[in-house]
C-alpha cells in the first residue's frame, strides 16, 4: 500500500539538476572570458590589422571551444519519444511522458519528463547520467540506480547499456567513445601547436597543424560512426512507442569544425605558395620577415620602430659644387698642385 501521498517509500524524489552540464558550462565560461579579454584590448590595435586580428582570435577560440566541449558532450547520438508507459515497479499506474536518450563519448544521459509534470501526486522530472569512462564502473552505477528505485523507463534504458545486456550497446558505444575521444584530444593538441606556430614566422607549419586538427576531428567522427554501426540497432520499446536514435548536435558541429579546419589549412598552404606576402600581411608579419626592410630608430624609437625599404632610402647624389668651393677643396687635398687654380 502506498504511503506519504501515494508515493512508495523506497523511491527517492527527483534530484535538482543544473540547466546544463557543469563541465560544458566551465569550458564555455573559460573561452568566453578569453574572448571578452581580447575584445577589451582590441581598441589598442591600429589600422586594418584590428579586423584581421579579431577574425583570427574568434576563429581560433571557436575551434578550441568546440573540440573541448564535444569531448565532454552527451549529445553524439540522441533520441526522444512521447509515450504512455509504466512509472514504477509493482504498480499498475501509467503515465504520459517525454523520454530522452543522449549518448556521449563517456556515457549516457536519460531524461524523463511527465506531460504534465505533475502526475500521480508527484513531480515527474528526472535527469540521470551513467558513465563508462576510465575509472568509472557502469555496472555499479546501474546497481545504485536499482537501489534508489528510479522509474521504470530510466532503468529500462540504462539496462540496455549494461555490459551483460544482449544488445551489446555497452561495448559498441564504449569502444566508439574511447577512440573518438582520443582523436579529439590529439586534435586539441594540434590546435594548441597551430596557435603557437601562427604567432611565429612559421605560418606554413601553422597551416599544416590546422589541417591536422581538422583531420583528427574527422577521424573521431569516422571511429564513432564505424563502431556504432558494427551491430544492428537494438529496439528500445517504451510503452506504446519505440525510441529511435540518430546523430546529435555534437556530431554535426564536430563535422562542421573539422571541415572548417581542413579548409583553412588548405587555404593557408595555397596562399603560402601563391601569395606569401598577403598571408604575412594578414598575420601582421610582413615587416619582420622582409629582408629588404631596414629599421630606422630615428623615425619610431625603440618602443615603436618603423620600417622602410632600402629601395626607398635616400642615396647620396652627385650635387655639383661651386668653383670657389672646388678650389678650396682642391688646395686642401693637393697643396702643391698648380692645376688647382685653373
Amino acid at each position: 500500500m502506498a504511503a506519504f501521498g501515494h508515493t512508495f517509500p523506497f523511491y527517492a524524489g527527483p534530484k535538482p539538476t543544473f540547466p546544463m552540464d557543469t563541465t560544458l558550462a566551465v569550458i564555455i565560461t573559460i573561452f568566453l572570458t578569453a574572448l571578452v579579454t581580447f575584445i577589451i584590448i582590441l581598441p589598442g590595435i591600429r589600422g586594418k590589422t584590428r579586423l584581421f586580428w579579431l577574425l583570427r582570435v574568434v576563429t581560433s577560440l571557436f575551434i578550441g571551444a568546440v573540440i573541448l566541449a564535444v569531448n565532454f558532450s552527451s549529445e553524439w547520438s540522441v533520441g526522444q519519444v512521447s509515450t504512455n508507459t509504466t512509472y514504477k515497479a509493482f504498480s499498475p499506474e501509467w503515465i504520459s511522458a517525454d523520454i530522452g536518450l543522449q549518448v556521449g563519448l563517456g556515457g549516457v544521459n536519460i531524461t524523463l519528463t511527465g506531460t504534465p509534470v505533475q502526475q500521480l501526486n508527484e513531480t515527474i522530472n528526472y535527469n540521470e547520467k551513467f558513465t563508462w569512462r576510465l575509472g568509472e564502473n557502469y555496472a555499479e552505477e546501474y546497481a545504485k540506480a536499482l537501489e534508489k528505485g528510479l522509474p521504470d523507463p530510466v532503468l529500462y534504458l540504462a539496462e540496455k547499456f549494461t555490459p551483460r545486456s544482449p544488445c551489446g550497446l555497452y561495448h559498441q558505444y564504449r569502444l566508439a567513445g574511447h577512440y573518438a575521444s582520443a582523436m579529439l584530444w590529439v586534435a586539441f593538441l594540434c590546435w594548441l601547436l597551430a596557435n603557437v606556430m601562427l604567432s611565429m614566422p612559421v605560418l606554413v607549419y601553422g597551416g599544416h597543424m590546422l589541417l591536422a586538427t581538422g583531420i583528427f576531428q574527422l577521424l573521431a567522427l569516422l571511429f564513432f560512426s564505424t563502431a556504432t554501426s558494427l551491430t544492428p540497432p537494438c529496439p528500445l520499446r517504451l510503452g506504446t512507442a519505440v525510441l529511435h536514435t540518430h546523430h546529435g548536435p555534437a556530431f554535426w558541429i564536430t563535422l562542421t569544425t573539422g571541415l572548417l579546419c581542413v579548409l583553412l589549412g588548405l587555404v593557408m598552404a595555397v596562399a603560402h605558395r601563391m601569395q606569401p606576402h598577403r598571408l604575412k600581411v594578414f598575420f601582421n608579419q610582413s615587416a619582420e620577415e622582409d629582408p629588404k626592410l631596414e629599421w630606422s630608430p630615428e623615425e619610431g624609437g625603440l618602443l615603436s620602430p618603423r620600417y622602410r625599404s632600402t629601395a626607398e632610402s635616400p642615396e647620396p647624389q652627385g650635387i655639383p659644387l661651386s668653383e670657389e668651393v672646388s678650389d678650396v677643396c682642391c688646395k686642401e687635398e693637393h697643396p702643391g698642385d698648380t692645376n688647382c687654380a685653373l
